[in-house]
């Protein structure tokens, strides 16, 4: 019986809860988001506060300021460019022993040989340094026991090296 009384009385509270809650705004109750401005509360504004920045951070720096990003007490080396171009058009053929090819792989689609230590696919562009000039390769093509790199006009057949 007591189990009745006390599930009645939760249920009635619970149903005059819902029906406060439906009620319209009193003369005295703050307004609410939806709720009209009154004499007494002021409405509230939707759009959200702007601020505005009095100093703006920036950063310049001057050309003899050292970059932030390097480590501390490195200087960089300074680089010599030549005016004239004459580093690619000059010098005599490159003789195919400045290369060694020491292992070969082919798969299918992909070739790949190294080159003086370094592991070069075909049509891939790099450096060799003779002397104080640089040249630039291409790997024209793999093939089984010999690679064909270019060179301006120039096509430089080095075979593997067996042992």
């Amino acid at each position: 019986m007591k189990t009745i009384l006390v599930i009645l009385t939760l249920s009635v509270f619970s149903v005059q809860g819902l029906c406060a809650e439906d009620a319209p705004a009193t003369k005295n109750a703050p307004a609410t988001k939806n709720a009209p401005a009154t004499k007494d509360a002021p409405a509230l504004k939707d759009a959200p506060a702007t601020i505005e920045l009095k100093n703006k951070s920036s950063f310049t720096m001057d050309a003899s300021g050292r970059n932030p990003f390097w480590p501390i007490g490195w200087k960089p080396v300074a680089h010599v460019q030549n005016n004239n171009n004459t580093t690619e058009h000059s010098g005599a053929d490159i003789p195919s022993s400045a290369f060694v090819v020491s292992s070969i792989t082919l798969d299918q689609g992909t070739r790949f040989a190294i080159i003086n230590g370094k592991a070069m696919q075909e049509g891939q562009v790099f450096g060799l340094q003779m002397g104080n000039q640089t040249y630039q390769l291409t790997v024209k093509s793999i093939e089984d026991g010999r690679v064909i790199l270019a060179r301006r006009d120039q096509e430089i057949i080095v075979p593997l090296r067996r042992k």
